[in-house]
């Protein structure tokens, strides 16, 4: 199954529909409000901006998962994203990224290996994975990666549907 027919709510309510990012590049990944790593929110919104216009999107996942780091409901976090990062790009509803309770989107994601031939579970919150146009996985990048490192956008260039 193609990443783009995975169903799986938006943050407040409704379908995320990731049908319509079918002809875009997409860069999903799991967030959190509460981590060291939060601040990535304001490179993954410049990100967002820079290449919108390109067909390209980020894709925000709230996840619990990795030490209570999101605990919020779904209006506690639309609002944590909006007023502290100006955060535009879409989120899906909080779901799980690893073990049983496994999201389809995440099973679809995680077999792809990143720069150093990492796959399977996820290892922490702000994980990325880039989606090309047509629903490929073709890149994964660890949480330590920002999300305006050279070798992110690099990828994301050569994934837009423009390039």
């Amino acid at each position: 199954m193609s990443v783009y027919e995975t169903e799986i709510g938006a943050l407040l309510g409704g379908s995320a529909e990731l049908g319509r990012y079918r002809d875009k590049a997409l860069l999903i990944v799991n967030v959190a409000s509460r981590c060291g790593l939060t601040p990535q929110y304001e490179g993954l919104e410049r990100l967002h901006e820079r290449y919108a216009g390109r067909g390209f999107s980020v894709l925000g996942v709230p996840c619990n998962q990795f030490m209570g780091q999101e605990p919020g409901a779904a209006e506690e976090i639309a609002q944590f994203c909006s007023a502290t990062y100006g955060v535009t790009f879409p989120m899906t509803e909080k779901i799980e990224v690893n073990g049983d309770g496994r999201h389809p989107l995440y099973a679809a994601l995680t077999g792809t290996a990143d720069a150093s031939g990492y796959s399977g579970d996820i290892r922490w919150n702000f994980e990325k994975f880039l989606v090309a146009p047509g629903g490929e996985v073709v890149a994964r990048f660890s949480p330590q990666t920002g999300p305006e490192a050279p070798e992110l956008l690099a990828a994301v260039e050569k994934a837009l549907p423009d390039a």
